[in-house]
């Protein structure tokens, strides 16, 4: 990477921002800064019923008390009009939805998750799992959701359905590996070769090192949720490409999740970004920061003290990253 880099902080107004927020954003607007790039503001608001404009406004106050610039932000710091917002792309979402529904790659499953636990738990059942935004990347899934479509009849299907249940869409994970493979152009975000040989797909992290896709062991994914007719996998993979992202800066937390973003580059072929998945702002407790904990909120920071760069000072260092070149 030899080129000045887009990275992008993507926080969800589902609350107010804390301390682990303000750490992400550092990374992703130092990053570019250092590399003569830009960092972009995405509002991942997909998720309307956890949502709220008021939100929105107070991460425009937090970024700027940071000090924290992002592209665009000198001509429309306050009302944030200038960073893209994922509501707005829904169209984007179902079009990429339509390109999988096409290949045959997903199918709809009306199983709410209680029905599927019950079940899946049920004796000589197959085997359950799930991947979520939240999941961690040491703690990978056991056990794999295949094939719920089978679950329940077709006359079932076909009443759920014309009564009026939405449907979530899952992945056909196994084909969906075949055809990613056989189309895998192997290129990163540069149009250099980025490692694939044809019988593989791979990313890098610049703290990591060269990391080989293993999205089969998620299963049959959500790709579109009911409720919200997307999913943050689909919304995140197809955000980044029209943002130009080249180089994803996210927590550790997420570095499960590449798995399957991974994947479904290829399937769409999308250039690959490279990925820097640093670590994770922690409680005293050694736990990860919460929105839920009013403590660590940076609303309250500014209430105690007007000096941000005492709270970077407390929290990891920034990763280190050679931004020009990888292995």
């Amino acid at each position: 990477m030899d080129r000045p880099v887009i990275t992008r902080f993507a926080p969800s107004p589902t609350g107010l921002l804390h301390l682990g927020h303000a750490y992400a954003a550092k990374v992703a607007h130092d990053l570019a800064l250092q590399s003569g790039g830009k960092m972009i503001l995405r509002i991942d608001d997909i998720d309307h019923t956890r949502c709220r404009d008021i939100y929105c406004a107070q991460i425009f106050n937090d970024l700027d008390w940071l000090g924290l610039n992002w592209y665009g932000s000198a001509s429309d710091a306050q009302s944030g009009n200038n960073a893209p917002r994922q509501s707005q792309r829904m169209p984007a979402y179902q079009a990429a939805l339509k390109t999988l529904q096409d290949k045959g790659l997903v199918y709809p499953c009306y199983l709410s998750r209680r029905e599927l636990n019950e079940l899946l738990s049920a004796p000589h059942a197959p085997p359950a799992s799930q991947i979520d935004k939240n999941t961690s990347a040491a703690a990978a899934p056991a056990l794999v959701i295949a094939n719920t479509d089978q679950l329940l009849s077709q006359k079932e299907q076909a009443r759920r359905h014309a009564a009026g249940q939405g449907a979530a869409w899952r992945l056909r994970m196994d084909t969906a590996i075949d055809i990613a493979l056989s189309n895998n152009c192997g290129l990163g975000h540069d149009g250099s070769e980025n490692g694939d040989d044809g019988e593989t797909l791979s990313w890098f992290d610049h703290l990591a090192g060269r990391q080989i896709a293993d999205p089969a062991q998620f299963g049959d994914v959500v790709i579109a949720r009911a409720d919200i007719a997307v999913s943050y996998h689909l919304s995140v993979v197809i955000d980044d490409a029209l943002d130009g992202v080249t180089l994803v800066t996210r927590g550790n937390d997420l570095a499960a999740s590449t798995h399957l973003h991974r994947l479904l580059q290829a399937l769409f072929a999308l250039l690959v970004p490279d990925y820097c998945h640093h670590a994770l702002v922690l409680d005293q407790a050694g736990k990860r920061l919460a929105k839920r904990d009013s403590a660590h909120c940076l609303e309250m920071m500014r209430q105690i003290h007007d000096d941000p760069s005492s709270l970077f000072a407390k929290m990891p260092p920034m990763p280190t990253v050679n931004l020009h070149g990888n292995a």
